[in-house]
């Protein structure tokens, strides 16, 4: 851990998430990314080959072969090859994990919300590629259900990464975090707010606004609404309900606020991503890793 990092400042575009954006990039000397404030997922990043810098305020980290970063949602994103190897293979995904996910993602910080792990076993390292590789090669198959698999694949991924964490028996979601979690995934077609989840959980509506973003890296409402998104898209996908009956299911009761909130985070209206699906299309995805 040296120097400071380089400051390329030109924002890099990033495109919303709702559950799992990949790609794998063989990179050479000019490849960087920066964002300030980072994105609203978060970002994992598993360098092959070569060699990848991480910048942060006071300093930097190279990443070798083996090592695994993860960033939290509204960390900077300083990184790009390392300047004297000028080369770096990295398999990376952004993505919104699922509640039970989080208990997983408290790894050893180097700086606030920038995350390490060193995989040293071939084993280990052998495995932890063909699970990401599988993410990457899911996520951008023409499959129906894509996303889904992939986000299956990316679970066992960091299950097994969970094995390796030196942290794994140290830290654990907060059981008042887990509840409101739980309550707004069984009912988030209810009327939810933030002072209901409060009483819930037996806190203060600011302190479970404080213990939730500390903890899962976003807020309640965000978290609430990325439920009630990904709710819609199954149901636009298998079912014959309208946009009006699904918004309502889902717990919108303006169809038109439904059908704004949706193309916000799927990128296409309700009625573009059905006609997709049942066309069978893969429509490309773009942005960096």
């Amino acid at each position: 851990m040296s120097g400071r990092p380089t400051v390329n400042r030109t924002e890099t575009s990033s495109a919303p998430v709702v559950q799992l954006i990949t790609g794998w990039f063989r990179e050479r000397q000019k490849y960087s990314n920066w964002r300030s404030r980072g994105t609203n997922d978060w970002l994992l990043i598993y360098t092959v080959g070569g060699k990848g810098r991480f910048g942060f305020v006071g300093g930097q980290i190279i990443a070798e072969p083996g090592d695994l970063v993860l960033l939290r949602p509204g960390t900077l994103h300083d990184y790009g090859v390392e300047s004297t190897l000028r080369r770096w293979e990295l398999i990376w995904a952004h993505f919104n994990p699922r509640p039970q996910w989080l208990d997983w993602l408290n790894w050893p910080e180097i700086a606030p919300g920038l995350m390490r792990l060193r995989i040293e076993g071939p084993v280990e390292r052998a495995r932890i590629k063909r699970r990401f590789a599988d993410t990457h090669q899911l996520a951008t198959t023409a499959r129906r259900r894509r996303e889904d698999l992939a986000m299956n694949a990316l679970e066992e991924l960091l299950l097994w990464v969970d094995d390796l964490n030196p942290k794994t028996q140290v830290g654990r979601v907060d059981p008042r975090v887990q509840l409101a979690m739980d309550e707004m995934c069984r009912n988030f077609n209810g009327e939810i707010t933030l002072d209901s989840l409060a009483q819930t959980c037996a806190l203060s509506v600011s302190r479970l606004a404080h213990l939730f973003r500390l903890q899962t890296g976003t807020t309640p409402q965000r978290f609430l609404e990325l439920q009630r998104i990904n709710r819609a898209k199954q149901l636009l996908e298998l079912t014959a309900l309208s946009v009006k009956e699904i918004a309502r299911e889902v717990g919108y009761e303006n169809p038109l606020y439904f059908s704004l909130r949706f193309k916000r985070f799927a990128r296409v209206s309700p009625r573009g991503y059905r006609g997709r699906e049942l066309l069978g299309e893969n429509a490309p995805r773009k942005g960096g890793g």
